[in-house]
């Protein structure tokens, strides 16, 4: 070490300052042991790409505990079929999900998990027959991990496209759901209106920016003690994030861009679908309440669906806009229907 004192003051002496930086770093990046080296540079964890090949970045992901299931009690008298659907954490690019336990009580035959429409997960459980004043029980906890979804290069989000043939799972995005008026004359006019000073050139995701920013603008954020529609949000001139959403997405839809709303734990908000020039597609998410966030989402809160056309052979008929907890069962004569408990925490 003495002999690299020594030249440190020489160096300094004689050459310009930014020459002799350099070359003490090179000295350094030598002789240190690499340990040493680790310390005097922190190192930045890089942002990971999309294994879909969209080109689309995510930042660290977030790692929790989150657990849900259902207690179920059979009152005033035995029930029997009991089968309770649990929604559960969704598997997404930018969310990895795995069981890490599994608590089931006697009562509970089976267990099983199911895809809904490519949007949600369900946990259904089987219960033959519970006795009166019973619980059972069943309950798994997930190892959740979630990225931030980053923002897209500004150069190639100039180049993202609405696809010329929409695949088939992504087509469904671009009709009417409940709560979400796609199709009605006053969404229409009013996607015409926000858009109006946009040239008919302009690239698509400065179109789609154009059409969330006119959302925030004109929809002021208030707390509702009910989700409103699409239409009850542009006729109230306030909602809450399920509002807001609803309008921002049935405004794509109007203009033949794939939307949907995410379904985070006590949240909700909207993403939208574009493609690269080399037909890679991928799901931009924007931000519904609080900071103005377009084609990112910083906060990594777990996501339990994405969605909202949701169809269940338990409910036949019924078009959802969740693919909600649901319960059925048959209570023995003169037993009341059983009670359930619904279980989704953060550990």
């Amino acid at each position: 070490m003495e002999v690299i004192g020594f030249h440190h003051f020489w160096f300094a002496a004689v050459m310009p300052r930014s020459l002799y930086k350099s070359i003490v770093a090179l000295i350094i990046a030598l002789v240190c042991p690499l340990p040493l080296c680790a310390q005097l540079k922190k190192e930045v964890p890089a942002a990971t790409e999309s294994p879909s090949g969209t080109g689309q970045r995510f930042g660290e992901p977030t790692t929790i505990r989150f657990q849900v299931g259902a207690e179920i009690t059979a009152r005033g008298g035995a029930c029997r079929n009991i089968r309770a659907m649990v929604a559960v954490p969704f598997e997404c690019p930018e969310q990895q999900v795995r069981i890490v336990e599994e608590d089931f009580s006697s009562e509970v035959e089976q267990v099983n998990y199911r895809d809904v429409q490519g949007g949600a997960q369900q946990m259904v459980i089987t219960i033959p027959f519970l006795q009166a004043n019973v619980t059972a029980r069943a309950v798994v906890t997930y190892e959740v991990k979630t990225s931030p979804v980053l923002p897209p290069d500004k150069a190639l989000a100039e180049t993202l496209v609405l696809p010329k043939r929409l695949p088939a799972e992504v087509r469904r995005y671009t009709n009417p759901s409940p709560y979400i008026e796609a199709r009605h004359a006053k969404i229409r006019s009013l996607a015409r209106e926000a858009l109006a000073d946009v040239p008919e050139d302009a690239p698509m995701w400065r179109k789609i920016e154009k059409l969330y920013d006119y959302v925030l603008d004109h929809i002021e954020y208030i707390e509702q003690p009910e989700d409103t529609s699409a239409l009850t949000t542009l006729r109230d001139e306030q909602a809450d994030c399920h509002g807001r959403s609803a309008l921002f997405i049935a405004l794509c839809r109007s203009q033949g861009v794939p939307a949907r709303v995410v379904w985070v734990n006590n949240h909700a908000y909207a993403e939208f679908y574009l493609e690269d020039p080399a037909g890679h597609g991928a799901w931009y998410p924007v931000e519904s309440a609080g900071e103005r966030l377009f084609g990112e989402m910083k906060l990594t809160r777990t996501i339990l669906q994405k969605g909202d056309n949701f169809t269940l052979p338990e409910r036949r008929g019924e078009r959802l806009r969740y693919a909600t907890d649901f319960l059925t069962g048959l209570p023995t004569p003169g037993a009341s229907k059983p009670r359930v408990k619904y279980i989704r925490e953060v550990l």
